[in-house]
C-alpha cells in the first residue's frame, strides 16, 4: 500500500509540475487572439476577436501537436529524468509563451509601419480634398467616398465618384514630397 501511495504522490508531483500546456493553451490562445486584433503584426489584422482567436488557435495547436513533441524529445536528451509526457508538456507551454511574446514584439515593431501608412493615406485624402475643392468643385459631393489604391510605396491613385458610376475623377498622388505631388489622371474608371 505504501508503494502505491508513493507512486501516486510522485505522479501528482509530475502532474502539478508538468501540466501547464493545456491551461496555457486556453489562456494564451485567447490572449493571442486579442493581440492579433488590437496589435496586429501585419497590415489590417483579423476583422474581429473571434477570427483572431481562431487564427491563434490554429497556430498554437500546430505548435502543441507538431513542434512540442520534437522539442520535448530534445529536452529529454538533456534531462533524461523527465517522463516523455512531461517533457512534451514543458516544451508546449514554453512554445505557447514564445508565440505570445513574438506576437507582442511583432505588433509593437509593426505599429510604426502602420502609423506611417495611415499618415500616407491621410495625406492622399487631404491632397484629393484640396485639389477637388480648388480645381474640380463639381466633384465635391464625392469627397465622402474617396477610393485610394497604393500603386507603389509612396504613389497612389485616388478617385472620387462623378456624375454616374462610369465617370470618376482620379488623381495620382505622390506622398514622398511635402506637400504631396498631385497629377490628374484622365482615365475616368474607378480603381
Amino acid at each position: 500500500m505504501e508503494r502505491v501511495e508513493r507512486v501516486w504522490h510522485r505522479r501528482l508531483r509530475w502532474r502539478v509540475r508538468g501540466a501547464w500546456q493545456w491551461p496555457a493553451f486556453v489562456a494564451l490562445t485567447l490572449l493571442d487572439g486579442i493581440l492579433l486584433t488590437v496589435l496586429p503584426p501585419y497590415r489590417g489584422g483579423p476583422p474581429g476577436v473571434f477570427p483572431g482567436v481562431l487564427l491563434a488557435g490554429f497556430v498554437n495547436l500546430f505548435a502543441v501537436a507538431v513542434v512540442a513533441p520534437a522539442v520535448g524529445r530534445r529536452l529529454r536528451r538533456r534531462r533524461p529524468d523527465l517522463p516523455r509526457f512531461v517533457a512534451a508538456d514543458y516544451a508546449g507551454a514554453w512554445l505557447l509563451s514564445a508565440i505570445a511574446v513574438l506576437l507582442i514584439a511583432g505588433g509593437l515593431l509593426h505599429r510604426s509601419a502602420v502609423r506611417a501608412e495611415d499618415a500616407r493615406e491621410q495625406a492622399v485624402a487631404r491632397a484629393m480634398h484640396d485639389y477637388v475643392l480648388l480645381h474640380a468643385p463639381e466633384h465635391r459631393a464625392g469627397l465622402g467616398s474617396i477610393d485610394a489604391r497604393r500603386l507603389e510605396p509612396d504613389y497612389y491613385r485616388a478617385c472620387v465618384p462623378g456624375r454616374d458610376a462610369r465617370h470618376w475623377f482620379c488623381l495620382f498622388v505622390s506622398t514622398d514630397q511635402q506637400p504631396p505631388g498631385v497629377t490628374r489622371d484622365n482615365d475616368q474608371l474607378a480603381n
